[in-house]
């Protein structure tokens, strides 16, 4: 599956989860993309369905198009500036809950593989020790199920597809992936990657804030 073939967004109302005169938070569903693509075809996104309820929103940060849960939006380019900034400085906290193919072990672990786009077969990325930039991610198995594993990721960094080939170079693919999933692990309805909560300080108050979905799998 390419990129920008049969896309047929889902037609669910916003699902909002906190909104206040700087933030707006929301619960993306799978099968959106977060900014338009190009082309007509792709214009329909979760910024332009925002934007539509609340004129002012800014584009913060994305999820992919196939991945579902917690995203914030910012009301006012102040609001823009700062959230941005935590996200480059890595001061927000984001935790994920994936199914994976096969059984994960050890319980806990830490995948530290640089990453770059594979240029031959974009979006696709890959490990590339040489030329990729740092990335690294958290995880912690919550149970173990008939051939797959529930398993909480916790990304210390922002890389694209990040925990989709970290998880692929542990052997362990997300299920449902239409990228990197092959055989019967890619026979789902959907991407198995749900962005479960965020923790960010609020860009006017500065206070500790945390935002949760619960995953739809």
């Amino acid at each position: 599956m390419t990129f920008s073939s049969d896309y047929h967004p889902p037609m669910d109302p916003l699902a909002v989860l906190h909104e206040d005169s700087d933030i707006v938070v929301v619960d993306k569903p799978a099968g959106l993309l977060s900014v338009p693509g190009r082309g007509p075809h792709l214009a329909d996104c979760l910024l332009s369905r925002i934007q539509a309820a609340f004129p002012t929103a800014l584009l913060v940060h994305r999820l992919d198009r196939d991945t579902s849960g917690v995203m914030v939006f910012a009301l006012t380019p102040h609001a823009q500036r700062d959230l941005s900034m935590q996200f480059e400085k890595r001061k927000t906290r984001k935790t994920y809950v994936a199914r994976v193919d096969g059984h994960l072990e050890p319980k806990t672990g830490t995948v530290d593989l640089p990453l770059i786009v594979d240029w031959p077969n974009r979006p696709r990325q890959m490990v590339d020790h040489e030329t990729g930039k740092p990335a690294l991610t958290d995880w912690r198995v919550l149970r173990h199920g008939e051939g797959e594993s529930r398993v909480r990721l916790m990304p210390r960094t922002g890389r694209s597809h990040q925990l989709r080939v970290h998880m692929l170079a542990l052997g362990h693919v997300i299920l449902g992936d239409p990228l990197y999933a092959e055989g019967a692990a890619a026979q789902f309805d959907r991407l198995m990657l749900h962005s479960e909560e965020l923790r960010l300080n609020h860009p006017e108050s500065g206070r500790g804030m945390g935002f949760r979905a619960k995953a739809p799998f």
